[in-house]
């Protein structure tokens, strides 16, 4: 006679720590929030998906955890491609679109926490009025050389797959949560799931044993990661796919040395009639080809190009945006920009400059 088996899963305890996320560091934390009346997130221009997803985390967490008057103020608003992020009725501000609104947010906040960004000089336009608030400020990021005398809480590590990651584990320690995913409001657990998916191109690169830790335990919460792939991978805009086509096949060059580059200037991304955010993703896939080393994509902005880099193991994209694009970023992963004509004297000679850096980066 056979005998029914049952496996029973339980959420397990974490095993992870960070340096970074110390008992007395949390407990400052919570007194903080515990304090604060008037609570506003940032994160850096441009928004991507990890910056979307760990904002839109924490200010749903704040808000439906906490009850707290949590708001997000983001220096522009995000790209169609990445703004689902957003979970419905969750209160974010953006300075293109409502100026006035933003600083006067700003002004009146007593906490701002800042993510994804190692100061504020990756708001940009909303640089001046953050660095003017007398509100107590915390960092959350995982990039290099965070500027910590800029606030009085700073969680920060580079060895972590992204913001949304370390977000993670800081509200993981947080009392409500108890190191209990469940306890996360499914907004917050979406969202920090999809900010840290993207921000490893879903799982492809920058994967500690602690973003499969993070991973496993979102899902046992009950997070739906199908539904987050089909959000980000199978919502495209036909144009976009004809964009990067486009770009792979009649623009990409590939180097003796084995760096691919790609320039998308501004004629091209009318032609395809382009929307920001819609090259995000193309500079990865260069490396699929066995002798390409490192990736590049240049983009065409106002007076200058904005850079992403990406490398194989062995290659640092990082060392090459400090060294050539007035960048940084992970090893593997870094971004920058090239201006003209300090750089180089006109946007058509782009290509040439790139030709140059292989030669020196990849010697």
């Amino acid at each position: 006679m056979k005998s029914n088996i049952f496996c029973i899963f339980a959420p397990a305890k974490m095993i992870t720590t960070f340096d970074c996320i110390t008992p007395e560091g949390i407990r400052t934390f919570n007194s903080l929030l515990e304090g604060s009346h008037t609570l506003t997130v940032t994160t850096h221009t441009h928004p991507d998906g990890d910056a979307l997803g760990s904002a839109s985390a924490l200010v749903c967490h704040l808000r439906q955890a906490r009850g707290m008057d949590a708001v997000a103020v983001l220096p522009d608003s995000p790209s169609s491609t990445v703004r689902p992020i957003i979970p419905d009725g969750a209160p974010f501000l953006f300075l293109d679109t409502e100026p006035e609104a933003c600083l006067e947010r700003i002004r009146r906040s007593d906490l701002v926490i800042l993510l994804d960004g190692n100061g504020f000089s990756r708001t940009e336009g909303l640089q001046a009025a953050f660095e003017a608030s007398g509100a107590r400020k915390v960092l959350i990021d995982h990039h290099l050389n965070p500027e910590k005398d800029s606030f009085g809480l700073v969680f920060s590590t580079p060895d972590i797959s992204s913001a949304s990651e370390l977000l993670f584990f800081v509200l993981m320690e947080l009392p409500e949560v108890g190191g209990d995913a469940a306890r996360l409001p499914a907004d917050t657990a979406r969202a920090l799931m999809t900010g840290m998916t993207t921000d490893t191109n879903n799982f492809a690169n920058s994967v500690f044993p602690s973003t499969l830790e993070m991973a496993s335990a979102l899902l046992a919460a009950g997070v739906d990661r199908d539904a987050i792939l089909a959000s980000l991978y199978n919502n495209y805009r036909e144009n976009r796919v004809r964009l990067m086509g486009y770009l792979q096949y009649e623009d990409m060059r590939i180097t003796p040395e084995g760096m691919a580059y790609m320039v998308a200037t501004r004629e091209i991304m009318d032609r395809f009639g382009a929307e920001e955010g819609e090259t995000e993703g193309l500079v990865n896939v260069p490396l699929s080809i066995g002798r390409v080393r490192m990736s590049i994509l240049l983009k065409e902005s106002d007076g200058h190009f904005r850079v992403s880099i990406r490398s194989k193991r062995g290659t640092s994209a990082q060392q090459c945006a400090l060294d050539w694009f007035h960048g940084g970023g992970h090893e593997n992963a870094a971004g920058g920009k090239l201006f003209w004509p300090g750089d180089i004297p006109a946007p058509e000679d782009a290509a040439a400059y790139l030709e140059n850096v292989s030669r020196q980066c990849l010697k």
